[in-house]
């Protein structure tokens, strides 16, 4: 009776005892206490950094692989727009040479002109003011088609210097209405601006040679890895592993590690701030694309200088530098060099509108009319 009244749990049923089983705690106070414990904790937390550390991964992997599509997408871009400009050039290149055509056929003319006219002149017999006055007609009609296919000013200045000096020989009184409208027509060439179109042809051919030599931005090569520094893990005491638990070894592990790896990485990543990203990750037969797309620029720019074509000239010019600063290395001596070449081609006029002489022809014919 005494035993049953110690122990209330056990319930007395005729001969038999019944003992009623030990209470359980609750299942959040048994994971609570669980987690507590140092393996099970350490487990858990390097668990979840490796899966934190799989899903990291897999994202700069799937944005690597859309970084390179979008690069090769604007590589077939540039090539696209290469062969376009190619074809460009291709029509440019034979409407200069039907000009070229007209240019040396009106030349071929001109020469059987002057042909024609000195057989007149032995069969005829003209006398000398006559010869003269045909031969500054001719010039005067030389100098004009020159200023007006080729923009020649110095060509036609000259021109019309040697028919007024051919006049003034004669000393005739008759021939000054003619000579006073050369001398107008001199004095106007000598008063427009002056075009050097051979040395702006010579400085767009030096960019040219250039290019091929000129620094890109996907041209630039690493530095090589530094050593790793460690020095903060050497100069801590080691901790004694003996007195030390499993879990607690496990923490020290896993961050000698991660400080191992982070200095291999700080070695392998290096940063750079670029405007334009893509230039990096140019090919070497992109590269090679990029530098021809250059060239033909500056050719076509050279063919319209020579056409005196400011439209093009000025849009060739611009997409050069454009070119220029997007794709090269504008920090190094050369690119600057061709950039300020550019910028002094750039600084010509050639929209320049060339006089026709007209009135010394026509002074010309209206003395001849009258003879």
């Amino acid at each position: 009776m005494n035993e049953q009244q110690n122990n209330p749990e056990q319930i007395p049923s005729g001969s038999l005892t019944v003992q009623k089983a030990p209470s359980r705690p609750p299942a959040g106070q048994g994971l609570i206490q669980a987690l507590q414990r140092p393996l099970p904790a350490a487990v858990a937390v390097l668990a979840l950094l490796l899966a934190v550390q799989t899903w990291t991964s897999h994202n700069r992997i799937n944005t690597l692989r859309r970084d390179m599509a979008q690069s090769l997408q604007k590589g077939n871009a540039v090539n696209a727009d290469t062969a376009a400009l190619a074809r460009e050039v291709s029509d440019t290149a034979k409407e200069l040479q039907i000009k070229v055509g007209v240019l040396e056929s009106r030349q071929s003319e001109a020469q059987t002109q002057q042909l024609a006219l000195e057989q007149l002149y032995q069969d005829l017999s003209k006398n000398r003011d006559e010869w003269a006055l045909s031969e500054v007609e001719q010039v005067l009609n030389t100098a004009s088609q020159q200023l007006q296919l080729a923009g020649n000013v110095q060509g036609a200045l000259i021109a019309l210097q040697n028919a007024d000096r051919s006049l003034g020989r004669s000393d005739k009184p008759q021939f000054l209405n003619i000579r006073r409208a050369i001398g107008a027509d001199i004095e106007r060439l000598k008063a427009m601006p002056a075009v050097d179109l051979a040395g702006v042809a010579l400085r767009l051919d030096n960019v040219i040679a250039q290019v091929d030599t000129l620094p890109m931005l996907s041209d630039e090569k690493p530095l090589l890895p530094a050593a790793p520094v460690r020095s903060t893990r050497k100069q801590r005491p080691e901790p004694v592993t003996e007195n030390l638990s499993l879990g607690q070894r496990m923490i020290q592990t896993w961050r000698n590690w991660s400080q191992e790896m982070w200095d291999d990485v700080r070695q392998l990543v290096r940063v750079r701030s670029v405007e334009t990203p893509e230039a990096l990750m140019l090919s070497p037969t992109e590269s090679f694309f990029v530098r021809e797309n250059l060239k033909l620029r500056l050719l076509n720019a050279r063919l319209a200088l020579l056409s005196r074509n400011e439209a093009t000239f000025r849009d060739d010019l611009n997409s050069a530098q454009e070119i220029l600063l997007k794709y090269f290395d504008t920090r190094a001596r050369s690119t600057q060099s061709a950039q300020a070449a550019l910028r002094q081609v750039q600084a010509n006029n050639l929209t320049i509108e060339m006089p026709t002489l007209s009135e010394s022809l026509n002074a010309v014919r209206n003395y001849k009319a009258k003879q």
